[in-house]
């Protein structure tokens, strides 16, 4: 079949499906890139917002580029001449109308806003993690995507790993027994957090910075020299916490293999530092979830920063793990572990790359290269970029994807317990499927307090 400009994309799509059901040609669609290009536009260039874009890029066409700091516009501007630049997304949204794809690679306050004005026009997102840094985002950016129709992509790359799915398939070959507990570990935050975290406001932007569009669906905030590119995740407005920045990397193994999805009550366990503007400096939150199929209730703990005394928050390894061989005598500074009734599996490092299974005999009773692959494997480990576009030239999402019916679950679990740090010591229950908490205090931060004028966005309006 050819595609011809008379042959619509989807008609197209339509006549390869009958093709592939009578066995023939089974890699066409995997081979569209050659056929058709994805339009791609990018809000946010720079840091991931360089590498998304690059990502997306192979095999499609840039043709439209958003970035508030006119300098790193520039650079993106040379990288991309083809492509028309912006710095207000919504102009660059609403005029270039050859736009199918769009990436989201902003400051975490600002990817509702970009994911919700694409999504509302039917276009196919990805967004950076976390999707946002509210409850009430995260929810609406799910519906909306839903309500479109649209392939969405959440920007945890390690989803597409080999290690997530090897972890998932030795936790259901009962390597480890039920699961009890999950343990998640950082060194982060590396920006200034608590106290340190100040704003610093020195009035008037540079030129070369659109200050007004930067802060975006956020109040009016004077102009501060120490937000801007890298400190706004340090605060409560603008970032997500280490929590948010690490948690749907570091979270995403134990959560997929167990096939978690909502937290039944969080509890922040120990807060260092917290302030009315910022994150804390250090901290531990324990998520409950309960009746988790072949396993029951499992407690999932997370820990963060540093004490007071400077030492990192980390959890108690089991008598069984040898440290110096699982982590080189010292525990890493990024870790996770799955601890079960007859064993556990543990990871050093941000991602599923390192895991193995303690105790020894429990390894010799399961040896890796034995146990059955039974999960679907990513057509481009490490690469969530690309599976997406080629997802949108399939015209279907591929199983495994961190598509937001999958990443939106995720990125809640991270925000409630983000959340549960401004109440230290205090259980709160959790009802996702009203999006509230069983205390009236907590449920006034599920939204944003304030939205600028004009920047009012929700499911019912896409």
């Amino acid at each position: 079949m050819i595609l011809t400009p008379k042959t619509s994309r989807r008609s197209f799509i339509r006549g390869i499906a009958g093709i592939t059901a009578a066995g023939a040609f089974p890699n066409l669609l995997m081979g569209q890139g050659a056929l058709k290009k994805v339009a791609v536009a990018c809000i946010g260039v720079g840091g991931k917002g360089d590498s998304d874009a690059s990502g997306s890029a192979n095999g499609n066409e840039i043709v439209a580029i958003c970035d508030v700091d006119k300098n790193t516009l520039a650079r993106a501007a040379k990288k991309y001449p083809n492509a028309k630049a912006f710095t207000d997304f919504r102009k660059m949204l609403d005029e270039v109308k050859s736009i199918e794809a769009v990436t989201v690679s902003t400051p975490d306050h600002m990817h509702f806003p970009g994911a919700m004005h694409a999504i509302s026009l039917g276009k196919h997102v990805m967004v950076q993690k976390p999707l946002a840094n509210t409850l009430w985002e995260n929810r609406e950016m799910h519906l909306a995507a839903t309500k479109k129709g649209i392939i969405s992509q959440m920007g945890n790359q390690g989803h597409t790993y080999e290690g997530n799915r090897v972890t998932t398939e030795w936790v259901k070959a009962g390597v480890i027994g039920k699961v009890k507990e999950v343990h998640v570990w950082t060194n982060r935050p590396i920006w200034p957090q608590g106290k340190s975290a100040k704003l610093n406001r020195t009035g008037k932007a540079p030129e070369h910075l659109d200050w007004t569009q930067w802060l975006g669906q956020s109040p009016d905030e004077p102009y501060s020299d120490n937000v801007h590119s890298f400190k706004w995740r340090g605060f409560l407005e603008w970032g997500a916490g280490a929590f948010g920045d690490m948690g749907c990397h570091l979270m995403d193994a134990p959560f997929v293999a167990l096939g978690l999805t909502t937290a039944s009550a969080v509890t922040a366990t120990k807060v260092d530092d917290f302030t009315d503007i910022a994150w804390p400096t250090g901290s531990i939150v324990k998520l409950e979830f309960t009746n988790v199929p072949g396993h029951g209730d499992v407690m999932f703990y997370w820990y963060e920063g540093r004490k007071p005394d400077g030492t990192p928050y980390l959890p108690e390894i089991p008598a069984s793990v040898d440290i110096a061989e699982a982590f080189g005598n010292r525990v890493s500074d990024g870790g996770w572990m799955i601890v079960g009734s007859e064993g556990a599996i543990v990871n050093k490092g941000d991602q599923a790359k390192g895991m193995q299974i303690w105790p020894k005999k429990r390894r010799e009773d399961f040896p890796a290269d034995k146990i059955a692959k039974t999960e679907p494997r990513s057509e481009t480990p490490g690469d969530p970029q690309r599976e997406w576009t080629l997802a949108i030239k399939n015209g279907k999402a591929f199983p495994w994807m961190s598509q937001f019916d999958y990443s939106a679950p995720l990125t809640e679990a991270t925000l409630i317990g983000g959340l549960a740090m401004r109440f230290p010591g205090k259980r709160l229950g959790w009802d996702s499927k009203t999006l509230k908490f069983d205390d009236e205090a907590a449920n006034k931060f599920i939204k944003r307090a304030a939205y600028r004028a004009g920047w009012e966005y929700s499911s019912a309006k896409a």
